[in-house]
């Protein structure tokens, strides 16, 4: 068995392993690039491998970052099963079709401005291109070791990061390999803490935030309770980028809670995304897979997904409308990284006012729009137009879904011999630090992945 690294090995996103192992060629992940415009370019290049020859895919969750290029690879040929935990299996095609939708859009903005011999935008994928990926989805639920090919057995365990996020085991050839995907912190609500895994011979790892610890989630909790007081008093708007799946969720779980502390009956509160029914109907169907304290509140008077001054805007007009709130407005819009989607309508309208509350609950990959944000910039140009920054920024680290350095090194702890391990899906300054930090204690030399790496298992 060996591992051929091809994605998400010095960046965050576009995660992609590709696994040679009993004579066959497994996928681990096949998600798309974002960030700078030049990253999302990439989105189009040949894949490093032929897709025809690939036996299957292994996906570790529905973020699109993991599975945002799997309609390209069935459209360019892969033809075998897809495996995805079961309610993960659920959100992928919501995901990915919201994601070609926009593909569509964009593309269809771009050809009504060609000039005379331009040539034509093709989106990368099409909705269509997305329903026939979707007939090689073979759902597996957590805990069931299962033969996906002669000679490789998977099981998926839960990472506690989104609903359905997945650890993976994969056995072939005498030996076992774990990839954790993107693991959550423990004590995340609404979603049970990450299992532990013990034995492997070689673990890949993520490292999002592999060089810095998250503030307590209760001082975050206060934070964000005083900035809603704050945005109240100055009759200004919340505006809270956050993507459809995970933080839109635990965000309206936090809002259930403190309710009354908040005082969020008086707020008009918007989750602005055409995919978010979808996804809230999702999660309503796997309760069981929640953690006792968010069975106990969705089991209570206020179910998060229900409140009453809540508006889930599907559509384009309604979306549009809410941009004639001038206050009291707790908008939270995708995408979490403002490099696309609704929030940048609503970032036009209302970053020039200073009773704006702008509030990043989430990474903000290098190039990205929230990125720039976060690090202070004064104009920001959203659909070829500057923009000058009045409004108040907030970063509320303490509500990411990723595990901390501290989680991180505890995962990786529950393995019992400290097996080999690599460093993905993280920046070289985060994946540094953690390397420094494990060998340190357990005197594991870790390795840092790098495109077009290959390493024995």
């Amino acid at each position: 068995m060996h591992v051929e690294f091809h994605g998400a090995a010095g960046e965050v996103t576009g995660s992609m392993h590709l696994v040679v192992a009993a004579g066959k060629r497994i996928l681990l992940d096949c998600g798309m690039m974002q960030g700078s415009r030049e990253a999302e370019v990439r989105n189009a290049d040949p894949f490093p491998f032929e897709p025809k020859q690939l036996d299957a895919l292994v996906i570790s969750h529905a973020h699109i970052d993991h599975i945002g290029r799997v309609p390209l690879l069935v459209k360019r040929g892969f033809a075998g099963p897809i495996f995805i935990q079961q309610a993960g299996g659920e959100l992928m095609p919501v995901m990915l079709l919201d994601s070609a939708s926009l593909a569509e859009s964009d593309a269809e903005r771009a050809n009504r401005k060609l000039r005379p011999g331009d040539a034509e935008v093709v989106p990368l994928y099409t909705r269509k291109d997305v329903e026939r990926a979707m007939r090689q989805l073979q759902p597996m639920p957590y805990g069931t070791r299962r033969e996906i090919l002669p000679g490789v057995e998977i099981a998926f365990r839960d990472a506690g990061h989104i609903l359905g996020s997945s650890i993976t085991e994969l056995w072939a050839d005498g030996k076992k390999l774990v990839f954790s995907g993107d693991l959550g912190p423990n004590g995340t609500p609404i979603l049970r803490d990450p299992e532990t895994i013990g034995e492997a011979d070689l673990v890949l790892m993520e490292s999002t935030y592999g060089d810095r610890n998250h503030r307590e989630r209760l001082d975050t909790i206060h934070e964000l309770g005083e900035i809603f007081a704050q945005a109240w008093q100055e009759r200004g708007n919340v505006l809270i980028p956050a993507f459809a799946v995970g933080r839109s969720q635990e965000l309206l779980y936090w809002f259930a809670r403190h309710w009354d502390d908040w005082q969020l009956s008086r707020w008009k509160i918007f989750l602005d995304s055409p995919m978010a029914a979808k996804v809230v109907s999702v999660y309503e169907r796997h309760t069981d897979l929640f953690d006792a304290d968010a069975q106990q509140v969705w089991k209570g008077k206020r179910d998060p997904f229900q409140l009453p001054n809540l508006r889930i805007t599907e559509s384009a007009q309604d979306s549009m409308a809410i941009n004639q709130v001038q206050g009291g407005a707790i908008i939270i819009a995708g995408s979490g990284m403002a490099n696309g989607g609704r929030i940048l309508h609503h970032l036009k309208h209302n970053l020039g006012r200073d009773s704006t509350h702008l509030v990043f609950v989430g990474y903000q990959a290098e190039g990205t729009l929230g990125r720039r944000l976060v690090d202070g910039a004064q104009w920001a140009r959203i659909h070829g137009r500057d923009y000058r920054v009045n409004a108040k920024r907030h970063t509320i680290g303490g509500l990411s879904a990723h595990a901390d350095q501290r989680g991180l090194m505890a995962w990786y702890g529950g393995f019992t011999a400290h097996p080999p391990l690599v460093l993905v899906h993280g920046e070289d300054k985060a994946r540094e630090a953690l390397a420094g930090e494990i060998g340190e204690r357990d005197g594991v030399q870790v390795r840092l992945a790098r495109p077009g790496m290959v390493l024995p298992v």
